[in-house]
């Protein structure tokens, strides 16, 4: 067969070398005279099966198992050097269990100080929500500080139909389950938590109506709204909520307004007040009306 121009097709493999081709033949050609040392096998198999070992150990999970044998191992010989936790010195716990505290500080009977990790022992005790601030201290050869500072319970925080210990940052600290934090002031609502240390602030600047107050509700994360014990709901405004207050402050002062019969006080507006009465006041005020007019008919005829 031939190409065009009556030339033959060239023959594969006809070609000159390629780079690589002439490579391996020079290295082959200066290989010649190598010899491998007495050890490249041993060597050689010594890799083959670490390398097996290594595979055996990823594939079956094993790695966590490993490096839990060898932190053991390497604590006990730490332990026998004389830098084991002899003693742990714990101040500023009063919520949070000692139990709790060690666990998390990574302390256990087998653990050495010379080994303890501060700074990630640290950052586990800042994990525990209770706990604000803490600070971990060798004190060598066998002893252990930590100290720690506990966020305060301010408030309880409903959200949904759960109900939580908030610090005063809004901090969730422990769902409420100690009977010892009921009688916090209640907040309620999406976004309460982080706004409460602002608003009980206002709140606290007249005592009398926060003694009256069983909960505080943040309606669409703008205004709140006051449940009195008493069951009068309270609207106030989203702007010069101090104002609002100080008025119906001096409302109940001057004319009882929060004992008297009514559902409702309005504060929303700034030039009024709208008052709506309780469901037994509206009845007995129709009816009064109904008789007075019955009454004006019959002294007309």
């Amino acid at each position: 067969m031939s190409g065009g121009a009556g030339r033959p097709w060239p023959r594969i493999g006809a070609q000159s070398p390629s780079r690589i081709s002439s490579f391996v033949q020079i290295w082959a050609a200066r290989s010649g005279n190598f010899q491998a040392p007495r050890w490249a096998g041993v060597a050689a198999s010594a890799l083959f099966v670490g390398a097996g070992i290594a595979y055996g150990v990823v594939k079956g999970d094993h790695v966590a198992m490993i490096v839990d044998a060898l932190t053991d191992t390497r604590d006990a010989v730490a332990d026998a050097a004389g830098f084991g936790i002899a003693a742990v010195s714990l101040a500023g716990d009063h919520h949070v269990s000692r139990d709790r505290i060690l666990a998390a500080a990574g302390v256990t009977e087998h653990a050495s100080l010379l080994f303890l990790d501060v700074q990630a022992a640290r950052a586990r005790l800042l994990a525990i929500p209770w706990i604000a601030e803490a600070t971990v201290r060798k004190l060598y050869p066998d002893r252990l500080l930590i100290t720690v500072t506990e966020r305060e319970p301010f408030a309880l925080w409903q959200l949904g139909g759960n109900v939580s210990v908030i610090s005063n940052d809004g901090t969730v600290i422990a769902p409420l389950h100690d009977p010892a934090f009921a009688t916090l002031p209640l907040i309620v609502g999406q976004g309460a938590g982080v706004r409460a240390r602002e608003f009980l602030a206002l709140l606290d600047r007249h005592p009398e109506i926060r003694d009256a107050v069983s909960a505080s509700i943040l309606v669409a994360e703008r205004r709140w709204n006051l449940r009195l014990k008493s069951g009068v709901d309270v609207k106030l405004p989203e702007a010069d909520v101090e104002q609002a207050l100080a008025r119906l402050a001096r409302l109940d002062h001057d004319r009882q307004l929060l004992s008297r019969d009514v559902s409702v006080v309005d504060l929303r507006l700034s030039d009024r007040v709208t008052v709506r009465l309780s469901e037994e006041a509206a009845q007995a005020r129709e009816q009064a009306r109904k008789e007075k007019t019955a009454k004006r008919k019959g002294s007309e005829t």
